[in-house]
């Protein structure tokens, strides 16, 4: 009793929303490394909930449709603070990053581009994989310790995922089935429930006849209630429905609009925003953002108070570690893809292979000053050599 006093009175949910605006300004690296700094963060240092509460979060995280760490943020506000503090600690993760996107895409406005972003993602976008690796790295060394099973399970997600490039809900379930039927040695009935959801979220009707903000609001509504696992998954639907359904963006202004989300703070996903300002001004940026965070609020609200209640059950335990082990091969496996994308050259690959060491030997430095320091180096590089 006086242990679970203890951990209600660690912080106080001002506290929470403080660390989060933080976050939410300062970190850098997307799902992978928010996730990581949200573990290292209030797991190792401020001890404020349980390595048992943070590991159910990321596995309801992960098998809820929309952005990873975003979903994450609401989990752990809701923990001690319920409602109120997963609300709260949800807009203080997202505000942050949405107001700096909303500076970006006025100046991509007035100005008919960026013609810094390039030469700035060149040294940004090589160090953001190394950090995200060093992420990962911690993650899976974390979440599964020597078990065969749960790095079997782990490599079959990240092999997947590399070779269909996206990640797979089915394949992450089954391997939350798959370590629970092996450990409890016993048969488990699939309700039929759990094989329509799924399917229902692919239902899509049409908005010929709506309105440019009804049409953003209806996209990003599906967009943020179909795509499973980070929020890096997005990234496809949004381009196949703004670039060649609706043609809202060309090419150019897509990649533009990815790149603008990977050099700011917060979650990846926020450049649904940039990509609603470039449609219908503020407006639209606020509706797309609202459309596709709505969903993931609800989708971790709403099953929370249930991985709560019956978190520590051991049959419960037993499946949220497969599915956590699942869920950091896929994660692996999104490395493995952004790296093969990002790192086209010699010089970007030794940005990505310093970083990874220098956050290996000087495990006190934060982030933020590394995403500086190769920021100056890509425009100096691209002066310099290209």
């Amino acid at each position: 009793m006086g242990q679970q006093l203890y951990k209600e009175r660690a912080y106080s949910l001002r506290n929470l929303i403080i660390y989060f605006l933080k976050l939410g300004t300062t970190g850098f690296g997307g799902p992978v490394a928010l996730v990581g700094y949200m573990h290292r963060d209030l797991v190792e240092e401020k001890k404020w909930i349980s390595e048992d509460e943070y590991r159910e979060g990321l596995a309801l995280s992960q098998l809820a449709p929309g952005p990873l760490a975003a979903q994450l943020a609401i989990y752990i506000g809701y923990i001690h603070y319920r409602i109120v503090g997963a609300t709260l600690t949800g807009i203080a993760f997202v505000l942050p990053s949405f107001l700096i996107v909303m500076v970006l895409a006025v100046i991509y406005i007035q100005y008919g581009g960026l013609p810094g972003i390039q030469a700035v993602f060149f040294g940004i976008g090589a160090a953001v994989i190394g950090i995200i690796a060093i992420g990962g790295f911690r993650l899976s060394k974390k979440s599964l310790g020597k078990d065969r099973l749960l790095w079997f399970i782990f490599i079959v997600n990240a092999v997947a995922t590399v070779w269909f490039e996206e990640e797979h809900i089915w394949l992450i379930l089954s391997g939350g089935l798959i370590y629970w039927l092996y450990r409890s040695r016993s048969l488990v009935r699939l309700s039929a429930h759990m094989l329509y959801i799924p399917v229902l979220l692919q239902i899509t009707t049409t908005t010929a006849d709506a309105t440019t903000l009804q049409r953003i609001a209806w996209f990003f509504l599906k967009a943020g209630t179909f795509v499973f696992g980070s929020g890096l998954a997005i990234v496809p639907f949004l381009y196949g429905g703004v670039v060649k359904e609706h043609a809202w963006l060309n090419d150019q202004q897509f990649l533009d609009a990815v790149a603008v989300a990977m050099i700011t703070p917060g979650p990846v996903v926020i450049t649904v925003g940039f990509i609603g300002f470039l449609i219908a001004g503020f407006p639209g940026a606020c509706v797309a953002a609202l459309a596709t965070f709505i969903p993931c609020y609800l989708f971790t609200i709403l099953p929370a108070p249930y991985f709560k209640k019956y978190g520590k059950n051991r049959m419960v335990k037993l499946w949220v570690d497969g599915i956590t082990a699942a869920a950091t091969g896929a994660i692996a496996g999104a490395v493995v893809i952004l790296a093969k994308r990002q790192l086209t050259d010699v010089i970007s690959m030794t940005v990505a292979f310093a970083t990874i060491l220098v956050l290996l030997r000087f495990k006190k430095i934060k982030e933020p000053w590394i995403i500086l320091v190769a920021a100056i180096l890509g425009i100096l590089i691209k002066q310099l050599v290209y």
